[in-house]
Formats: C-alpha cells, sequence, structure tokens
C-alpha cells in the first residue's frame, strides 16, 4: 500500500475577478454605516428612534415654514434650529454613535476588518463621514425646506431666491460644524467600550454636564471667565463660534474680544478627539 497523499480536485477556482482595493472597502463602510444611522435594512424597532428624531426636527421645521408664510418671518432663522435642535441632536448621536462603532467591538470583528486592505484610518474616516452626514442631513434637510419656503414667497423675484440662498448655505454651513463636532466627541467615548448603553450613557454625559460649569463660571466676578466661559461645553461652545461670526450678542454669551478662541477651540477640539479616534484604532489593529 503506497504512503503517497492523493490530491483530489473537487472543483474550486480562483477568483478571476476585478479586486477593488481599499477606495471600494471604504465605500461600503461608510454606506453601511449611513444606511445603520437611520436604521436602514435593520429591523423596524431600528429605525423608530433615528426617524422618530427626524420627523421631529423636520416638523419643527415645517411648523417654522408656515409662519414664515403666513406673518413673513421666521420664528427661528437657519442656524437657530441648528441651536433650538441640539437637545434632539445629542441623543441622535448617543444611540447612533455606539451603533456604528461598539458594536463592532463587541462582536470582535475588527480584527478581520484590519487583517488586509483596510487601514485603522480608513474605518475612522468611514465612520467619521457616515455620522457626519448623518447629523448633518439631520438638520440640513429641514434647513432645505425652510429655503424652498422662503423662495416660493418671496415677494422679490430671482432677487428674493439668490437672498434665502445666501442664508441657507452658511447655514449649512453651521449645520456642519455641529455634526463635526458632535460626531468626533460621540465616536470617541464610543469607541471605549463595546457595551452600547455604556457608550451613549457616556455621550449625554459629556455633553449635558458639561453645560452646567457654563454657569458656573458665568458666575464668578472674573470678566474674563464670563467671555470664556463657553468654552466648558461643545454646545456653548458652537453657538460660541456663531456668536464670534455673525456678531451676535442675543444668545446668552458674551464672547467680549475673545471670540477667535472659541473658533480655534473647535477646531482643536475635533482635531484632538479624531486623532485621539485614530490612534484608538491603530492599537486595536495592532493587537
Amino acid at each position: 500500500m503506497s504512503d503517497a497523499g492523493v490530491i483530489h480536485d473537487i472543483g474550486y477556482q480562483r477568483y478571476q475577478g476585478p479586486r477593488l482595493g481599499r477606495a471600494a472597502v471604504l465605500g461600503a463602510l461608510y454606506t453601511h454605516g449611513l444606511r445603520a444611522s437611520f436604521g436602514l435594512g435593520r429591523s423596524a424597532k431600528s429605525k423608530i428612534f433615528p426617524w422618530g428624531v427626524a420627523g421631529i426636527v423636520l416638523l419643527v421645521a415645517v411648523i417654522n415654514a408656515g409662519v414664515r408664510s403666513q406673518i413673513g418671518r421666521w420664528l427661528f432663522d437657519y442656524y437657530e434650529i441648528a441651536n433650538t435642535m441640539s437637545l434632539l441632536v445629542i441623543f441622535f448621536v448617543a444611540i447612533v454613535a455606539p451603533e456604528l462603532v461598539s458594536r463592532d467591538l463587541r462582536s470582535g470583528v475588527l480584527p478581520l476588518y484590519f487583517s488586509r486592505p483596510l487601514r485603522a484610518a480608513d474605518y475612522v474616516l468611514a465612520k467619521v463621514a457616515a455620522l457626519v452626514t448623518a447629523v448633518w442631513l439631520l438638520l440640513g434637510v429641514p434647513q432645505f425646506v425652510m429655503f424652498l419656503t422662503g423662495a416660493f414667497t418671496t415677494k422679490t423675484g430671482m432677487k428674493g431666491v439668490w437672498h434665502e440662498l445666501g442664508l441657507l448655505i452658511p447655514g449649512w454651513g453651521y449645520s456642519l460644524l455641529w455634526a463635526l463636532v458632535f460626531t468626533s466627541i460621540s465616536l470617541l467615548i464610543a469607541s471605549l467600550t463595546g457595551k452600547r448603553a455604556f457608550a451613549a450613557g457616556g455621550i449625554v454625559a459629556v455633553f449635558l454636564m458639561t453645560a452646567p460649569v457654563v454657569g458656573v463660571l458665568s458666575s464668578l466676578p472674573s470678566e474674563t471667565a464670563h467671555h470664556l466661559a463657553g468654552l466648558a461645553s461643545p454646545i456653548a461652545l458652537v453657538n460660541g463660534v456663531e456668536i464670534w461670526l455673525r456678531n451676535r450678542a442675543d444668545l446668552g454669551l458674551d464672547l467680549g474680544d475673545f471670540g477667535p478662541i472659541y473658533g480655534i477651540e473647535a477646531f482643536c477640539l475635533i482635531a484632538a478627539c479624531l486623532l485621539l479616534l485614530l490612534a484608538r484604532y491603530r492599537k486595536v489593529a495592532s493587537l
């Protein structure tokens, strides 16, 4: 009897199709993350909260548009709708951010993701882009509804339409700032634990528990403390950027001459959170 092995051909063939590479993987992760943000492709239960929040924000925009069509002015403008809906945005990212990253940590699929060709930077970019897009759509679509109302009810023709468009675009930019700040903070917190309940609680705590600090600093006798109080809270920080850029003094914060500091901190906060998030996943990828 021969000791030689026998090779059996059972019909497996080598893959001969196109190899799409990192860009395709990144795009697939982004698309999946954006769909997951609104519960698409998941059970009806997963759609209730994100679409409920989106419906409330859109309803507020429709009511605002109705008031504009009747009395000729907004209850709140393109910037103020983001400020008004900030609490809903907090709960939105508190639910969605853990869904995007904590689930991957808990299920242990990250080593499979990072085997090849996906890199940690690609993973972070896809998740950040997905949540930024979701938050921006949450605010940007209602702003667009307001624009349509303003454009169709204007009494100055195309001049009025262009005027409304000139108000909408900066408003979209302001919504993007909200999206970047909320996304960077929430994803960083969610990346620290695989338990979604803990991640959601941590996100809500960071946003809501820092708000009273602003009030405490504002009550100090130092005038400088009053001007810099908004730096202690992400929500007040973004409001401070609006006050600085629009030269407004009716939003509850007195920036004094420290307006540029708010812009610098907003940029540094976003950059620091994203760098820490990248470092977190590079550590995971190296395990």
